[in-house]
């Protein structure tokens, strides 16, 4: 039988550790967590978010940052969200960069349910107005913004906020998750000239009706998906540290003809180091998800229960930085 994306037999117990505020508190209070969560958080900090970035752009990779925080119901926490944005923003713009480059180094990624997407009352206007402030500010110090995804049940939504979004900001970028059944026709729509689409495998525990369980499949939809991506006119943003699919981007490279400027690869913080940097000496452009905040906790371990793989990049980054 193909492997379960989700047969990751710790999954449960990771889960639930990521409820547990018992837990929590014992992990972060723990000697060893910290460095561990470093190698994968840039910090909790602007501070620490613009000294991660500065390195990552200094050794030629672009950046894409994430405040952490996700699922708010609260509109105070999602207004609080958008000033921690714009000081994000402020600080990126004083950093040295081609302001008129064809693709821009400095990016900030966005959770729409960080924004109030989830609020009971006008919460996807409210989200829509917030994206909006953050795009402008954007726009204003030389970054871009890219629209992450969340679960399937806010697809619809979350696609139709960045399409709104877009009629005033075109460089507005969006992620796709290859594990949807959906994502194949959602890459058709949306392959046009100046999109930017950054696909994923799919972080999510997803209902079979809605996403592939093995890992095959999830393969399998992500080379679709990709293929339609690069045939396209927009420009693919290819997150993933696969090295099939990476080395799959090759033949995909020669047969559409696309230059250096045309596609980027994406990789997360901390993991495969060596070969973001075999990559840009290949002459590649490699963007850097670098997350950082408070509500580390949260993401460290849903990024540990999400499959198999993922937890032996962890482990074996504690190791080695190839």
């Amino acid at each position: 039988m193909t492997p379960s994306v989700l047969s990751n037999p710790l999954r449960p117990a990771i889960l639930a550790a990521a409820r547990s505020a018992r837990v929590k508190s014992a992990v972060t209070r723990a000697p060893v967590t910290k460095s561990i969560v470093r190698r994968f958080v840039a910090g909790e900090t602007l501070a620490d978010a613009m000294a991660a970035s500065s390195t990552l752009l200094a050794a030629g990779r672009a950046v894409s940052i994430d405040y952490l925080g996700e699922d708010t119901l609260d509109p105070a926490q999602s207004r609080d969200t958008v000033v921690a944005y714009l000081e994000l923003l402020a600080e990126l713009g004083r950093l040295p960069q081609v302001r008129d480059a064809v693709v821009r180094p400095i990016e900030v990624s966005v959770k729409l349910s960080a924004l109030g997407q989830g609020l009971p009352v006008d919460g996807e206007k409210i989200a829509l107005d917030h994206a909006r402030t953050i795009c402008a500010a954007a726009r204003e110090h030389g970054a871009a913004v890219t629209v992450d995804a969340e679960d399937h049940t806010r697809t619809d939504s979350t696609l139709a906020i960045v399409r709104e979004l877009r009629a005033d900001f075109p460089w507005l970028g969006t992620v796709l998750q290859a594990y949807l059944r959906r994502t194949e026709g959602d890459c058709r729509d949306l392959s046009g000239a100046g999109s930017r689409i950054r696909l994923c495998k799919g972080a999510y525990r997803e209902p079979e009706s809605v996403a592939f369980r093995s890992r095959a499949d999830v393969d399998a939809s992500y080379g679709r998906c990709l293929a339609i991506l690069m045939r396209g006119d927009g420009y693919p943003m290819v997150a993933t540290h696969d090295p099939a699919i990476i080395a799959s981007v090759d033949d995909l490279v020669r047969e559409t003809g696309r230059g250096p400027d045309d596609f980027e690869h994406q990789m997360l913080f901390g993991i495969r180091d060596l070969e973001q940097a075999r990559l840009v000496d290949a002459g590649r452009r490699v963007r850097v998800y670098v997350p950082y905040g408070g509500q580390w906790y949260g993401y460290f371990m849903r990024r540990l229960a999400e499959r198999p793989s993922n937890l032996t990049f962890f482990l074996r980054s504690t190791l080695t930085r190839g």
